[in-house]
């Protein structure tokens, strides 16, 4: 695929590093935290609040503990409903810049590939009314029935939906619903779990 996408939302990442490797897939506004700086930077959590006002903003972090730290703050800082949240699968492996991997053994945002990170904000290229023109959303009640919440292996087939999805593990059920109605939709959702049931 050639061509930036356009991205008509902030779009929120860790490090400088993270910042190069989207400006190579997307045309947006790209904001760092510089890691774990975001918590004592004032200036930046009033810059977070004022530019999310209009359409809220993308947060994209490493899949790591440190990335939902973070992902978890900005969600306190500008609010929940003002955050539509993207992450990457989980990744193993080391950034080529690195001599080490990370603690998690995770690639970072830098390390993924810009294929995946295409597929993660294609939807969001298009107007907001069609990125969410789901006839038919999946709620609570599904995940419990499909056995994903609530149940006694609900944490075991949850993480076997989420390795199939392309999504991190660290993923609460709330998470997965909304990752699931913005970008996966009830058709994949479905032939998901009917694989893994089958």
């Amino acid at each position: 695929m050639n061509g930036l996408i356009h991205i008509d939302r902030p779009v929120v990442t860790e490090g400088r590093y993270d910042k190069i490797k989207l400006e190579s897939v997307i045309d947006a506004l790209i904001i760092t935290t510089d890691g774990f700086g975001i918590f004592r930077d004032a200036e930046l959590k009033k810059y977070l609040r004022f530019i999310s006002e209009k359409n809220g903003l993308i947060v994209l972090t490493d899949s790591d503990r440190a990335g939902f730290r973070i992902r978890a703050y900005i969600r306190s800082v500008v609010g929940a409903d003002k955050v539509t949240d993207l992450y990457i699968p989980d990744v193993y492996g080391k950034e080529r810049r690195k001599e080490a991997p990370s603690a998690e053994g995770k690639l970072g945002v830098e390390g993924i590939d810009a294929d995946i990170l295409r597929e993660l904000f294609t939807a969001y290229a298009r107007p907001a009314a069609d990125a969410e023109n789901y006839s038919q959303k999946l709620t609570v009640f599904d995940l419990y029935e499909a056995g994903l919440s609530g149940k006694k292996n609900s944490a075991k087939l949850r993480r076997e939906v989420l390795r199939a999805l392309g999504l991190p593990e660290r993923l609460s059920s709330c998470s997965l619903l909304g990752v699931i109605n913005r970008y996966a939709g009830r058709e994949r959702f479905n032939a998901v779990m009917k694989e893994l049931l089958s």
